[in-house]
């Protein structure tokens, strides 16, 4: 059905143009014998010929009862119209156009009835009552109630994504999921009260084995190589044993170890041990040479970084003199110059002594009691506290009953400590922290509207901004219920986003917009990208991530998404980029010269590398990446009847537009690719990994193409050019996509009179990114909710 009423909104700029703009629902005047009667039934047929489900009479009927009807009975329709308008996506290129001015005039028009009938009649759609929290929110919940950072993905499946994030589809809970659950929050709560650690406790932590380790490795000390930093939480004071293992080739033998070298072992920065590891002997296997590379370390309990690297051996002569790549991981390709880290496993605790102090035990107990007679008041205070934070809103007699059950049968048999660790699992494993639940007035009939209440506003607010819990200021406001006053709304919003927790819309908002958490799965073809590895991939993700995270923090214009004139980069990234003057592993903020084809998201390395294949590019993945999350305009999804193309149908020996060019001969294809192709092509001067290029295999590049709307593009600065120009839709797009994020549901059509408040409010500002987040926590969606 949307499909049709597409092409139908092409019908109705060419007759609002013939009939100078009349308002819809309203009968236009009969033309003039000077303006011959336009052939309109004819026009409606040419365009509803691939209708599938109705013939053209059908649709001509159908237009003819929209045109005669009033806007808001068809809001749906007219809203899938209002965007190829501003989107000017009817009617297509090559027919006549109308002027800009009738353009916004039928616009407004539409916008102005269909925002009236908003305003009279909110319509916030269903948000789920029962949502899940994902994997991320759980990790990011249990950071910010106990201060325990965890490894959530060997705890907990991945969730799946819809309608572009992974918060869309969590509202079921399988007794498999629930199982893990379970066990995560055993481990959890005894990591975070200390008091039964086990002593044989195991954490193995592996590095990539496409790391390149003859250098310096962002988060290790200065004048060291290779290696890695782990963050590792300590359950108890005690000793603990750290083990060494060394990277290994596919004969399973130590990778360039040609003379002795010395490995040492830091704990947050300090020396704890070295080690070392020396070639065997000519003719002796190596297989025990890193079989016995152990420090053992006395060390109090709680968070510590462990590193362990090389020294830095110096050099007087630059590496990138001698080795033409930046790559050394791979034995057969581009072998390692020194040996690398394997594996880090930790061990322990021996002789473990429960702590006293570590910042899970502060974030815990509130309070302790200093006598037995004093224990169940302060069970009864730490457990209120933790279970409001928890379920994110007021204990209620029944919540403290049933979790002081737990504490006093574990509490009588093992004491205190544990019977907190117990009433906190108990926590931990209920519906109210798992679950985000939004429950319905009484008595209310279907599809009524109604504001949520301060508490579930508190928890939209923080799940939105840090993809956790609301804290206990957002929480006493909700409390006092003065969270919805426009001032304090406003004054949160801005805390929230000063917070450090906020950089959740970077890793997860950006993360999942952007594809920046495909990267790791992007593995290039290393004969044909052999200096890519996973420094360059990390470097990449983290530079779109600083970015992002620039306009976020200094509240810049979301179209600095497109056209800003500064990057972040680091020495690795800079070389990749063909950029001077950057040195080291630290990242730093880089202002380009005019005329630089670095900057804005199209011209980053992450963005590139995900829209491409691994032994070429993909114009069409770039074009369907720009048309869906840059301008809000994806090309409809191919009719179920299309056939797969063969790839051997096409002869390898053309080039890839050439290539793309017979695929498009294919008339179940072509209306498709026809959007996508030209839109990719102009971003053929960045190779698969990113790099600039202006030739493919001898021959020049090609990078003409052009937007639906006509406009030519010849590379990537007509493209962001084209983008910039049309400022509208970039804002509406990111709106969107913010707003689903926000609300974990699709966007409808009932949804655009909220985007377009949102939009109008930061116009005059320029569309800065906190505008933006402050018209969305102040919508109609966000603030309200529809019965089912």
């Amino acid at each position: 059905m949307a499909y049709r009423w597409n092409r139908l909104g092409l019908c109705f700029l060419w007759v609002t143009s013939c009939f100078g703009g009349s308002a819809l629902g309203q009968k236009s005047q009969p033309p003039t014998d000077a303006e011959p009667k336009p052939d309109f039934p004819n026009f409606v047929r040419s365009y509803c010929l691939d209708c599938h489900s109705q013939d053209s009479k059908d649709a001509r009927i159908s237009l003819d009862r929209l045109l005669d009807s009033p806007i808001v009975e068809n809001a749906g329709p007219w809203e899938s119209v209002v965007r190829k308008l501003q989107s000017r996506q009817m009617p297509p290129a090559g027919s006549p156009r109308p002027s800009a001015a009738e353009y916004q005039s039928a616009i407004a028009v539409l916008t102005k009835t269909l925002d009236d009938r908003a305003q009279q009649q909110p319509t916030p759609g269903y948000v789920e009552t029962f949502r899940r929290l994902t994997r991320t929110e759980y990790r990011n919940s249990i950071r910010d109630l106990l201060g325990l950072e965890i490894n959530v993905n060997e705890m907990l499946p991945s969730d799946e994504a819809s309608h572009g994030f992974d918060n869309i589809t969590v509202t079921n809970l399988s007794p498999m999921l629930l199982d893990r659950y379970v066990s995560a929050a055993r481990k959890i709560s005894r990591l975070a009260v200390g008091v039964r650690a086990e002593a044989d406790n195991e954490e193995v932590y592996r590095i990539p084995p496409d790391v390149t380790q003859d250098v310096h490795i962002p988060g290790t000390p200065i004048g060291t190589r290779g290696g890695a930093v782990v963050q590792h939480n300590f359950p108890q004071n005690g000793e603990y044993e750290i083990q060494v293992r060394l990277m290994r080739d596919r004969n399973d033998e130590i990778e360039s170890l040609r003379r002795r070298h010395e490995i040492e072992v830091l704990i947050d920065r300090e020396f704890k041990g070295s080690l070392e590891v020396k070639r065997p002997s000519d003719g002796t296997s190596d297989k025990l040479v890193d079989s016995n590379l152990t420090v053992r370390v006395r060390l109090e309990a709680g968070p510590h970084k462990v590193a362990v690297v090389f020294p830095e051996i110096s050099s007087s002569l630059l590496e990138s003199v001698r080795q033409p790549l930046n790559v050394h991981f791979n034995f057969y390709r581009h072998p390692r110059i020194g040996p690398a880290i394997y594996q880090i496993s930790i061990r322990g605790p021996f002789a473990g002594v429960p702590p006293t102090d570590t910042p899970s035990r502060r974030r815990i107990f509130s309070v302790y009691p200093t006598t037995e007679a004093d224990q169940q008041r302060c069970a009864e205070t730490i457990i209120t506290t933790l279970a409001r934070r928890a379920y994110r809103r007021e204990l209620t007699d029944a919540d403290l009953d049933s979790l002081l059950k737990f504490y006093n049968q574990a509490a009588k048999t093992s004491g205190f400590d544990v019977g907190i660790e117990s009433a906190l699992s108990a926590i931990l494993t209920s519906p109210h922290f798992l679950f985000r639940i939004e429950r319905e007035p009484d008595n209310l009939k279907p599809e009524t509207v109604y504001p949520i209440s301060d508490t579930e506003l508190a928890a939209r607010l923080s799940f939105f901004l840090w993809s956790s819990l609301p804290d206990d200021e957002l929480l006493d406001l909700a409390k006092d219920g003065r969270l919805r006053e426009p001032a304090t709304l406003d004054a949160q919003v801005r805390r929230m986003l000063a917070d450090e927790r906020a950089a959740s819309l970077t890793n997860n908002f950006a993360g999942q917009w952007l594809y920046l958490q495909n990267l790791d799965s992007f593995i290039p073809d290393m004969r044909l990208y052999p200096d890519f590895d996973d420094n360059l991939r990390q470097a990449m993700r983290r530079e779109t991530e600083l970015f992002f995270q620039s306009i976020v923090n200094e509240n810049r214009s979301v179209l600095d998404l497109i056209g800003a004139d500064y990057t972040f980069l680091n020495e690795r990234l800079a070389k990749h980029y063909g950029i001077a003057h950057v040195y080291g592993s630290h990242f730093r903020r880089v202002t380009l010269d005019q005329g630089s084809r670095r900057g804005g998201l199209l011209r980053q390395g992450s963005v590139l590398a995900v829209t491409s294949y691994a032994t070429r590019t993909s114009p069409v993945v770039r074009g369907h990446w720009v048309l869906k999350n840059l301008l809000g305009n994806p090309p409809p999804p191919p009719p179920p009847n299309v056939p797969a193309l063969e790839d051997n149908t096409v002869s390898a020996e053309l080039s890839l537009r050439d290539r793309l060019e017979q695929h498009r001969a294919n008339a179940a294809c072509a209306s498709c690719h026809n959007l996508l192709d030209p839109v990719g092509f102009a971003l053929e001067n960045y190779d698969a990994i990113g790099r600039w290029r202006d030739s493919e295999n001898g021959e020049a590049l090609d990078t003409s193409g052009s937007l639906w709307d006509g406009t030519e593009l010849h590379g990537a600065d007509d493209l962001e050019q084209s983008i910039l120009n049309h400022p509208d839709l970039f804002a509406q797009t990111l709106t969107e996509k913010l707003m689903t994020y926000a609300l974990g549901r699709g966007i409808e059509a009932y949804d655009a009179p909220a985007v377009r408040k949102v939009l109008h409010q930061s116009r005059s500002e320029g569309y800065r990114f906190v505008d933006l987040v402050l018209g969305i926590a102040k919508s109609v969606p966000f603030q309200m909710r529809s019965s089912q």
